[in-house]
């Protein structure tokens, strides 16, 4: 007895372990570094009235939700990698409705797993993750800002050294103002050839290479020394408190998928009841799934390639799924607070039902 419990231990904690080992392989240098380093540039060094005019809390709810909503097309990151951005945007001033809605649009929708869910799982489930995710992207926003208005003081976190200092003074800038925006683009193009799966090892080292060294130019050329400074200082503080917990998230999130039931809960997924797609939401909201990773997840884990899986509950999947996991629950209750994460996180886990058990209900 003894032995047999301290067998499944041993095995649970080598699960973990395994998990957090490919995810770190897999992540750290291709996503969640340069994430960091675009989350720095946004706190450090993108004008505050820039990220005002897009996810201010008084800026037009048209400009700011369209933005926020659908954003996360250009960006191939998972719930993990958008939390350093999500981060940046919500010191920088950005309103708590604008700031949800890119935290849920940006792995939700990513164009790559758009077009990987039309090919691999079919058309009809592709266009529905599309417009499902952009709509509750709007709906979480609208509902957050509703709820916490921005000028409510517990709306403030802990603040990184950088961000007591006050933003440069336009006038003593030698730099064009479109520099910041090259070097956030230049960024982001790091990113994005990256994670690009299209892209063979070497040529995709000497892009990336390339673009670093472009960067480093910008930087070198355009910036001056306290600036340069506080980019690195609010880049390391954001890596700092997130990174941690995100170790510490996944390997608790690899404990736990040892214990998951598969089989069991491939059984429970037939229909599109409100069971099943709820029961698929919170699976979903657990477990984390890397960018791309969740289209095989669904289509053969959860068996909805084979018939196993009804369309509800694989689209409440493929909505929760991305967007939300253990790890990325615990930095979000550490970035905005117990209150806001606890709602934001129930949002995604409604929601994603209730469109799952919609979607199921057209399809059949």
């Amino acid at each position: 007895m003894i032995f047999t419990v301290t067998y499944t231990i041993m095995a649970a904690l080598e699960a973990g372990l395994a998990t957090l080992l490919e995810y770190l392989s897999a992540h750290v240098l291709t996503c969640l570094v340069p994430a960091f380093f675009i989350a720095g540039a946004i706190a450090a060094l993108l004008n505050k009235d820039t990220v005002l005019k897009y996810f201010g809390a008084d800026a037009p709810k048209w400009l700011c939700y369209s933005v926020a909503s659908t954003s996360g097309t250009i960006l191939a990151v998972c719930s993990c990698t958008i939390l350093p951005m999500f981060a940046g945007i919500e010191k920088r001033g950005a309103g708590i409705g604008p700031a949800t809605a890119f935290l849920f649009s940006g792995p939700a929708i990513n164009l790559m797993a758009i077009i990987l869910t039309a090919r691999v799982l079919g058309l009809d489930l592709g266009i529905a993750r599309a417009v499902a995710a952009v709509v509750m992207a709007v709906v979480i926003g609208l509902i957050m800002a509703t709820i916490f208005q921005r000028h409510d003081p517990s709306c403030k976190t802990d603040v990184a050294p950088s961000m007591i200092q006050a933003d440069p003074d336009p006038d003593q800038m030698s730099r064009p103002n479109y520099i910041t925006g090259i070097f956030m683009a230049v960024l982001v193009a790091i990113l994005l050839v990256a994670t690009s799966s299209a892209i063979e090892l070497l040529p995709k080292a000497i892009i990336v290479g390339a673009l670093i060294a472009v960067a480093a130019y910008i930087m070198n050329r355009f910036y001056q020394p306290e600036e340069k400074s506080a980019f690195l200082e609010e880049t390391w503080w954001l890596t700092r408190k997130i990174f941690p917990l995100l170790v510490v998230g996944t390997f608790v999130t690899g404990v736990i998928g040892y214990f998951l039931p598969v089989e069991w809960v491939r059984t429970i997924f037939g229909t599109s009841s409100f069971m099943a797609c709820f029961l698929a939401s919170v699976i979903g909201s657990v477990l984390y799934m890397p960018t791309l990773l969740e289209v095989p997840i669904v289509g053969t884990l959860f068996g909805y390639s084979t018939g196993v899986t009804a369309a509800g509950p694989a689209l409440a999947l493929l909505l929760a799924g991305p967007s939300l996991s253990l790890p990325s629950m615990i930095v979000i209750w550490r970035i905005v607070g117990a209150k806001k994460a606890s709602v934001y996180i129930s949002l995604v886990v409604i929601l994603s039902t209730l469109v799952g058990m919609l979607y199921g209900a057209i399809v059949s």
